[in-house]
């Protein structure tokens, strides 16, 4: 099996939330036969709602699709490094493999901070695979928030 990375559909994602005013994070949502069937970027302030992040919208946008509250054997690619928000969506989702591109030092969940997915209470871990296209998901980040300053 040929892995196919899909991250490059997540930093158009999260290059489109940069062009709203919305921190540049995008996510996409893989089903086991290689469909996207979600594809999301923040919406925050757009949306006034703390909770719109890319991951969350992904998973809400293909939950409702497939009608089940759960994705087990999907694939979220995601472009920074999931919050601890995100990363109990996705334990809760039973997501079976995390892509993520830049490391969050500062309000990551993963490899960061709280590390989610290594707690006892966790119910479901997923596989997680960092640094997919991080140089690229890094310098948007960087882009975005030198501008603002």
């Amino acid at each position: 099996m040929v892995f196919r990375s899909y991250m490059d559909q997540a930093l158009t994602e999260a290059r489109a939330a940069a062009a709203r005013g919305e921190v540049p994070v995008g996510a996409v949502l893989v089903s086991p036969d290689g469909a996207v069937v979600a594809r999301a970027g923040n919406r925050t302030r757009e949306l006034s709602d703390p909770t719109a992040h890319a991951e969350v919208l992904a998973i809400r946008e293909a939950c409702a699709a497939l009608e089940s509250e759960r994705l087990p054997g999907y694939d979220l690619y995601v472009t920074l490094e999931p919050c601890p928000m995100c990363a109990t969506a996705i334990s809760a989702a039973r997501i079976a493999r995390v892509y993520y591109g830049a490391a969050d030092p500062k309000s990551g969940g993963v490899a960061q901070g709280p590390r989610i997915f290594s707690h006892p209470q966790c119910h479901h871990v997923p596989e997680v695979y960092d640094g997919i296209s991080a140089p690229e998901s890094e310098a948007l980040l960087k882009d975005f928030f030198a501008q603002r300053r």
